[in-house]
């Protein structure tokens, strides 16, 4: 999965996923009025409001960029109407061509974790029949409860062809609180980086291996040093645009041949409509002001690889 999604960011120049985490905030007034005259003020209107402002996003943006990334929670605040707005989405993510990455965090162990992995990497066996449920591309791991919570996660990309990203070095400000301790005189995150490293020989490949790495943009140092201990790993980069990191503090992050780096933007991208830059699209033109915000962050990114 991975090979397949550096050979689609290679074709469009384009390391980039956008972040289709909504929120009701974000959706301009118009949809959510015809979505609430549809299905009322009820989770099933968010649900069907969120829905239409992915679609009109999905539509602006597909052919410029290889991947989309929504976030999990974003859906389940709106209980069962906002995850059947989230598998619509992924379906016609993949009705577009696009790569879907499910950031879902997750992280168990034993059935518990095999069942996460079937939900959203693999199949569910319902009577003679096998089916794929929520069916991402690739998931986002917690790998806190240690190798017993990755395997499932492993056999799953192994058996469908997926990937996973572990969580590594993120980009909130508190994660150095556990990743940066040391252990043995090395910090946290670089002995998860190890792990990585060896959790993606597990799997075959060609040349990026089925597990990659969540290192987030606001610590450009950290990034560095990791990318020197995972040179094969394909990183995932929270941290770009609203939370302050920009396209010059990446360049270290991606690999020999400009590749192993696809760079995530959520709300720059999908509320781009409410930013002072994008405000001459207005509201009725949220679709094109993501698109904009998409050309320039492809255009800033480019200039650093």
């Amino acid at each position: 999965m991975m090979d397949r999604l550096m050979k689609r960011i290679s074709e469009l120049d384009a390391p980039v996923v956008v972040g289709l985490d909504p929120q009701l905030g974000f959706v301009p007034e118009q949809i959510l009025q015809a979505a609430f005259a549809e299905c009322g003020e009820t989770l099933e209107g968010a649900g069907e409001a969120v829905w239409r402002f992915n679609k009109g996003l999905i539509d602006a943006v597909y052919d410029l960029i290889p991947a989309v990334k929504p976030q999990i929670a974003m859906y389940e605040q709106f209980g069962i109407p906002g995850l059947i707005a989230c598998k619509k989405t992924v379906d016609y993510c993949h009705e577009k061509g696009l790569i879907v990455i499910g950031d879902v965090k997750r992280g168990d162990i034993g059935s518990t974790s095999a069942a996460y992995a079937a939900a959203h990497l693999g199949t569910v066996q319902v009577g003679s029949a096998c089916l794929p449920v929520f069916d991402e591309d690739v998931v986002t791991v917690n790998p806190y409860l240690g190798s017993d919570g990755i395997v499932p996660f492993l056999k799953a990309c192994e058996s469908c062809g997926k990937g996973i990203f572990v969580l590594v070095k993120t980009s909130n400000p508190s994660s150095g609180e556990f990743q940066d301790r040391l252990i043995d005189g090395k910090p946290l995150y670089e002995l998860v980086g190890e792990k990585v490293c060896e959790w993606g020989e597990a799997v075959p490949y060609e040349k990026y291996p089925a597990v990659g790495a969540v290192i987030g943009a606001t610590y450009p140092e950290m990034g560095e040093k990791l990318r020197k201990l995972m040179p094969k790993t394909v990183f995932l980069v929270p941290g770009y645009g609203a939370q302050g990191a920009g396209a010059a503090e990446l360049a270290p992050y991606f690999d020999q041949d400009g590749l192993g780096v696809i760079v995530n933007s959520s709300r720059g991208i999908i509320a781009a409509w409410k930013k002072e830059q994008y405000a001459k699209f207005g509201a009725e033109g949220f679709a094109d002001a993501a698109r904009a915000a998409t050309l320039d962050m492809i255009e800033d990114l480019r200039s650093v690889k």
